[in-house]
């Protein structure tokens, strides 16, 4: 079903993962995209393949890195000029960064994380959700998650993927006025290049036993796939979402309901 023919979207993060994996799932249905990342050859790859795939709809990329709010600016400026209105926004964009204790994680690293997962984030929902208020509109921030539990050596990730949260409510909360409805989600582990990059710092010698082993301790035994999240990412910037709004939804196969699970 078309359900988003003449409908666009911006996709942050849409070079690779959740973010390419949504892209494919709203272009199935019709959507035109606005894929921003600041992986330039991953982002000219990334439309390549959708245009070759999804022939009726428009794909424009836009290289940019999300924790600048002139570039932030810029994506919305541009897809506004391409496409003349913002239906959906998918807020996805952001990184783990390292693996350590808190009080020997680097402050750099630490920063970077804040710079690119909080402040990316809400230069996001600033500068959307303006151009958002005539129409209405959709949007789904991408939370974790570590951003409704604790989780060892990752503090930056955890503390920014819970504010994500926050904001996500706060959002809700102030725009529902304008008929927009706001959302996170909260993947738990999705088989991506980034949690790929997760269990090699997990066990550099083994990262495939590292993946085995977190799989097992999930309830379905086994970890999550991009399409999986990328459906429930259709269904909430779908007209089909009516009324789900400050949300924040896990996918996880059930772990995050595991008392004591690290």
């Amino acid at each position: 079903m078309k359900n988003f023919k003449n409908k666009t979207i911006i996709i942050t993060g849409g070079a690779s993962g959740l973010g390419l994996a949504a892209a494919k799932e709203l272009a199935s249905k019709g959507g035109n995209l606005s894929l921003v990342d600041y992986d330039e050859e991953g982002l000219k790859k990334a439309k390549e393949e959708l245009k070759n795939e999804f022939l009726d709809i428009k794909v424009i990329s836009i290289l940019a890195d999300v924790s600048e709010e002139e570039a932030v600016k810029n994506y919305v400026k541009t897809t506004l000029k391409e496409f003349g209105s913002i239906d959906g926004f998918l807020n996805n964009a952001g990184i783990e960064g390292d693996q350590a204790p808190m009080d020997e994680y680097d402050v750099d690293v630490f920063k970077k994380v804040v710079d690119i997962n909080l402040m990316g984030v809400f230069y996001g929902l600033k500068y959307v959700l303006p151009e958002m208020k005539e129409n209405g509109g959709k949007i789904v921030n991408m939370s974790s998650v570590g951003g409704l539990r604790g989780v060892i050596n990752i503090t930056p990730y955890v503390a920014t993927k819970h504010s994500v949260a926050g904001m996500t409510k706060s959002a809700a909360m102030e725009f529902a006025k304008y008929n927009i409805l706001t959302n996170a989600l909260a993947p738990g582990a999705i088989l991506t290049n980034m949690v790929a990059e997760s269990m090699k710092k997990v066990n550099p010698e083994n990262p495939k036993k590292a993946e085995e082993e977190f799989a097992k301790r999930n309830p379905m035994g086994r970890l999550g796939r991009p399409e999986e999240v990328a459906k429930v990412v259709a269904f909430l910037l779908s007209d089909d979402n009516s009324y789900i709004n400050g949300q924040v939804i896990a996918i996880d196969g059930g772990e995050s309901n595991i008392y004591g699970n690290l």
